[in-house]
């Protein structure tokens, strides 16, 4: 349940753990509150899950921030080879 009145939402892994009907609710919450005008931070290690979900992906390595790609340039093989240093 979230307090009254957030501006923004940080969630880390939102849906392990869940089944595939309850994700795609979680999903469709996120969205809505995205469209109420809510930031949403979210951490997880489903790629899908954030190039569905997200405006922009922050790509860290080795602790530090690598890159950021707007949804457009967020691809998996994008992320994946910032995320290893591959080329």
């Amino acid at each position: 349940m979230l307090q009254p009145g957030p501006r923004i939402v940080v969630l880390d892994e939102p849906t392990r753990g869940v089944d595939v009907g309850a994700k795609a609710e979680i999903h469709r919450h996120l969205r809505e509150l995205a469209r109420r005008g809510l930031a949403i931070l979210i951490a997880s290690s489903e790629l899908p899950e954030l190039i569905a979900l997200c405006d922009r992906i922050a790509v860290m390595r080795q602790g530090r921030l690598v890159s950021e790609l707007p949804r457009g340039q967020a691809t998996a093989p994008e992320v994946l080879r910032l995320a290893t240093g591959t080329r």
